[in-house]
């Protein structure tokens, strides 16, 4: 019998859930016991071996790159969660939408974390602009307005009893939802 196959990536984020997921401790024995990961820093595998039932996503979208990675999970991946309020929401990194010029959306974001910023040592006094980087959106998207998800564990990082017990009724064919009041936050 075929163990189901779970994939990971963190897009526009501090990966902070990743290190939350970590935070499944020895329960993460017990996870890897009946999950293969795929595509996934724990497996460093940059691409899919093979479709994937499970797809976890940490991040929002602030480039063509997160864009392109999001929509390829969603391609390969059966269920597609959103871990994280920046997957959900946007997070810290979608503050720049705030600040966003009306005429030139990134040019104050760009200045600011190149030009003008108080700690910077910038000798070349240029904005990097190669045609290796990717291209940066004009704001922070979170990953359901680019590809429908499937669930949403909200936090900032969620806690990693929360997503082993997410990812736990999921094998088992038993999550319904959320328990409220297991997703109150001090």
């Amino acid at each position: 019998m075929t163990r189901p196959r779970v994939a990971t990536v963190s897009l526009a984020g501090c990966f902070g859930c990743h290190m939350a997921f970590l935070d499944m401790d020895e329960r993460l024995v017990t996870l890897m016991a009946r999950v293969e990961f795929d595509r996934s820093p724990l497996t460093d595998l940059k691409t899919f071996t093979r479709r994937c039932d499970i797809g976890i996503i940490e991040g929002g979208c602030c480039n063509e790159e997160n864009v392109h990675t999001l929509i390829e999970f969603r391609r390969n991946c059966d269920v597609l969660i959103a871990l994280g309020q920046c997957a959900i929401m946007g997070g810290l990194p979608a503050m720049r939408n705030a600040i966003m010029h009306a005429d030139d959306p990134l040019r104050e974001c760009l200045e600011e974390a190149y030009l003008t910023g108080p700690y910077l040592r910038n000798l070349t006094r240029h904005v990097p602009n190669d045609p290796a980087l990717p291209l940066i959106l004009d704001k922070v998207y979170p990953c359901s307005d680019i590809v429908d998800i499937d669930i949403q564990i909200p936090g900032c990082a969620p806690s990693g009893d929360i997503i082993f017990d997410t990812l736990t009724a999921l094998l088992d064919g038993t999550f319904h939802g959320f328990d409220r009041a297991r997703l109150r936050f001090d």
